[in-house]
């Protein structure tokens, strides 16, 4: 083989070329797998038939300076025989609010090569992007939170160890038992309907014989405000894909946009509470490093996220900044709901 290179150095440089081309096709086949592997981990999660709605008003006083000034927000538990979603309601109304923009700006611009989004948002205080799946019966809690991809982290469901008093309230008709506890370094007070035997609830609350239909700590910093309940219909039930937006086709009837980056779901109004089929399992270190990243520079990062998806085109959004730093957000947030307790 050596008489058809000049000489041998050319050749050593081949072959070295060679392993390294090898080498990267390995990689991409292994990422590939494990890509393929983590997808089908997020799917192995059998969905759950949807039963109830819940919604609650969330009251979190932030700032202990500022107790007049709480953040007050609209939540939703959706949940079934064994599985149950929390999140929040408002989001979901600004989800439904972004696919009427997306809808009708890109309907506009039909035929465009380079279409240009642009999405704005009334809302100005940032609302809660986590949304926690418990699954009663594998201990497990899921929460999944948005950063340009839908991401999991997986880890064991917290063992709460509840106190049931004898103590009894009714709450819009509903009867309630109530239970204490310390979690996450508050003590909480619940009031669980021993009539709706889920063992879901708020947040991460969960674990106790009957639906959590209120919760607030000691000090009422945080709580969890019961605002209906309602039964899911079939009829009525109105399942979503994940982020997909339905426009009219130039040649008649329907086509279906899927838009990535944006938390656009409305899933969880369906029939079946489910794991996204688009999700990615990560551990909270991975993701907080890809947030570090987003909040340093939010434009910059969604284009360069735009463009390793192989999409063209411009977006621009006016929602509300998030802090430049942790500095910051320590400023703005002294008063978290889950406290670390003194040893």
């Amino acid at each position: 083989m050596l008489k058809h290179f000049s000489n041998y150095e050319n050749f050593v440089d081949l072959r070295k070329l060679n392993r390294q081309l090898n080498n990267h096709i390995m990689k991409r086949i292994f990422t590939t797998c494990l890509a393929t592997a983590i997808l089908l981990s997020a799917k192995a999660q059998e969905p759950d038939k949807a039963l109830a709605r819940v919604r609650y008003t969330f009251t979190h006083v932030t700032d202990t300076t500022q107790k007049d000034k709480p953040k007050v927000e609209n939540m939703l538990l959706v949940t079934g025989k064994n599985a149950s979603v929390f999140t929040s309601y408002d989001k979901m109304n600004q989800a439904k609010n972004m696919q009427m923009q997306i809808m009708e700006q890109m309907k506009n611009q039909a035929g465009n090569g380079n279409v240009k989004i642009e999405v704005k948002s009334e809302t100005k205080a940032p609302l809660t992007q986590e949304d926690y799946f418990f699954f009663a019966n594998e201990h497990k809690m899921i929460t999944k939170e948005r950063v340009f991809n839908n991401y999991l982290i997986e880890e064991p469901a917290p063992a709460i160890s509840w106190k049931i008093l004898k103590d009894t309230m009714s709450f819009s008709g509903i009867a309630c038992q109530k239970a204490t506890t310390h979690f996450k370094g508050r003590n909480w007070i619940a009031w669980f309907a021993t009539d709706i035997p889920f063992q879901s609830g708020p947040w991460k609350l969960n674990g106790l014989p009957g639906l959590i239909i209120e919760a607030y700590d000691d000090k009422k910093e945080v709580k969890f405000e019961f605002a209906g309940l309602e039964n899911v219909k079939e009829t009525n039930a109105t399942d979503n894909t994940d982020g997909e937006v339905k426009i009219a086709a130039p040649s008649g009837g329907v086509s279906s946009v899927k838009i990535m980056g944006m938390d656009i779901s409305t899933s969880y109004l369906g029939s079946e509470i489910k794991l996204p089929t688009n999700a990615i399992k990560t551990t909270r270190k991975e993701l907080d490093k890809l947030k570090t990243a987003r909040d340093k520079d939010p434009q910059g990062f969604m284009q360069a996220q735009m463009a390793a998806n192989g999409m063209q085109g411009s977006f621009k959004t006016n929602q509300a900044p998030r802090p430049a730093s942790k500095t910051a957000n320590k400023a703005e947030i002294n008063n978290p709901i889950e406290i670390e307790d003194k040893k």
